[in-house]
């Protein structure tokens, strides 16, 4: 049984991946200006339609498992159809990305910011010297540098714009495996992957990717925590190796996720500690975890703890001189024009998506108030909040803001997965309830909702529209323009002299520069 679950969970990510490089490898062969606004559209829509024909492929699949052979496939085509769709989905915004960089060499941004700092620090230490930030994550700096030495012959540059669009791509079916450790394939799909899909990002995607796979694991180890007093001690130690090593990577990747849920996590692992069925079992789960953990993370960790106290952050921007309390919507150090922000609301200065959002939030509690997965997002959720108040409220003695504001990202992240976990909660319900109806030998044939079949494929159709509107509302946000929003980092991409001192193809007037156009620095403030 174990053997065939893990072949099975081996099927969905062969699937998630695959199809997460059918768009862009598709998009490649696109002719068209990256730069020219009705091109852009087009390419748009023409991702849109693949997409779509693509989807209504896997549905119709479905569709036939429910019919032929008295739907004894049908499990598995939902399992391999939801992966799909994850694949599919963050498939489409590299598409976006491939189309937005057609003609360039160079990633989102070239040499500038934080894409040329990356690429310099890479170039350092693929050549075995040191970066020039030690604090700064290690794992995307050795990945870029080991990617450009294979296939790049050392050029970092132009490898960054590779895993510029494979990291895009690869979120999905990444947030989707990291969901299914706690959810089915299709619950995993609507209420872990879907909200994740705000945040999804083609310029550094590690650092987005790393949240959403985090918070899912982290309630993961939780979960396992609360059931290791009744675990046998084989398993169990492995299972704790497996955490201990897979967070620890998830560290090397990106750390700020981790210094924003850290009194969460630990408030919600004392709570679901196995106090009175193995404490034993329980410390020896914690002690693996800790130890695979600084097998693989521990040199770093020593590293944040003692140079990265000294590491200040004074760049204060857009999203610094906002409302400390809206973090519904991110517009980024380089939003552009703007006018009132935070967006007037209706109730108090407060939109209707915020107290939706906040509504769901408590019934997710109220529906969960007993299940580890429900509150220890929470718990994550009430951290990220109190380290971000206590920062800002810092900020004016000490003039620094140590990235406060991108605590904006895991408490949307949160409280979108809170809300969809409103639906999971509430289906739970109405499945049991249709359990006790069925298993009544006084019910009324018919009674109650549809079957199973019938509710799988209308969340398919469902989330093909809401992920295709999504994923080329995301896609947009990339597409080269000189407007100081994130458009502008493909914009200059295209006016970069090549390091073969050509101009790239769609360079405007066919004029380029070694650093490119900079009129971004006119829009950080």
């Amino acid at each position: 049984m174990l053997r065939s679950k893990g072949a099975l969970l081996l099927i969905e990510a062969a699937v998630a991946f695959g199809c997460a490089l059918v768009l862009p490898v598709m998009a490649v062969g696109f002719k068209l200006d990256p730069l020219d606004r009705i091109a852009q559209v087009s390419g748009l829509a023409a991702i849109q339609f693949r997409f779509a024909l693509l989807g209504l492929v896997v549905i119709a699949a479905v569709v036939l498992a429910m019919r032929l052979r008295g739907g004894r496939h049908f499990d598995l085509t939902t399992r391999i159809s939801a992966a799909a769709f994850a694949g599919l989905a963050s498939g489409f915004v590299a598409a976006g990305a491939v189309v937005a960089l057609h003609g360039t060499p160079w990633p989102m941004f070239g040499l500038n910011g934080d894409s040329g700092r990356i690429v310099e620090w890479a170039q350092a230490v693929a050549n075995g010297k040191p970066s020039g930030s030690p604090v700064y994550p290690p794992a995307p700096l050795y990945t870029l540098g080991y990617y450009a030495e294979w296939f790049h012959g050392g050029n970092t540059a132009y490898a960054f714009k590779d895993l510029q669009i494979l990291g895009a791509a690869f979120f999905g079916p990444f947030v989707y495996l990291a969901w299914r450790l706690l959810l089915s394939p299709l619950r995993a799909l609507a209420f872990g992957v879907v909200p994740a899909f705000a945040l999804i990002d083609a310029y550094k995607p590690y650092a987005q990717t790393v949240l959403v796979v985090l918070v899912p694991v982290l309630v993961a180890l939780v979960v396992a925590l609360r059931r290791s007093g009744t675990e046998n001690w084989r398993p169990l130690l492995l299972k704790a190796a497996g955490f201990g090593a897979l967070i620890g990577v998830l560290f090397l990747t990106y750390s700020g996720w981790f210094l924003w849920s850290a009194a969460g996590v630990f408030f919600a692992a004392a709570l679901y500690f196995p106090w009175k069925t193995g404490r034993a079992k329980g410390a020896a789960f914690l002690g693996v975890t800790l130890a695979a953990f600084m097998a693989v993370a521990g040199q770093y960790l020593v590293v944040m703890l003692t140079e990265g106290q000294e590491t200040k952050d004074f760049n204060f921007r857009f999203d610094t001189f906002t409302d400390p309390a809206y973090y519904l919507m991110w517009r980024t150090d380089m939003p552009g024009k703007v006018g009132d922000w935070p967006p007037p609301g209706e109730f108090g200065g407060v939109g209707l998506f915020a107290l939706v959002t906040f509504i769901c939030l408590g019934l997710a509690v109220w529906l969960g108030l007993r299940k580890p997965m429900v509150v220890t997002i929470t718990a994550m959720f009430v951290s990220a909040w109190l380290m971000r108040m206590y920062i800002a409220s810092h900020m004016y003695e000490t003039q620094t803001v140590q990235l406060y504001t991108r605590t904006n990202n895991q408490l949307l992240y949160c409280g979108l997965i809170l809300a969809a976990l409103v639906a999971h909660l509430v289906s739970q319900r109405l499945a049991e309830r249709r359990t006790l109806d069925n298993g009544d030998a006084t019910a009324v044939r018919g009674r109650g909702l549809p079957g199973r079949e019938g509710a799988v494929i209308g969340t398919l159709c469902a989330l093909l529209l809401l992920l295709g509107t999504v994923s080329s509302s995301m896609a947009d946000r990339y597409m080269p323009a000189q407007d100081g929003t994130y458009r502008i980092l493909p914009y200059v991409s295209h006016t970069i002299r090549q390091m073969n001192g050509k101009c790239p193809q769609f360079a405007p007037e066919h004029k380029c520069s070694k650093d490119g156009d900079q009129t971004w620095l006119t829009y950080i403030r």
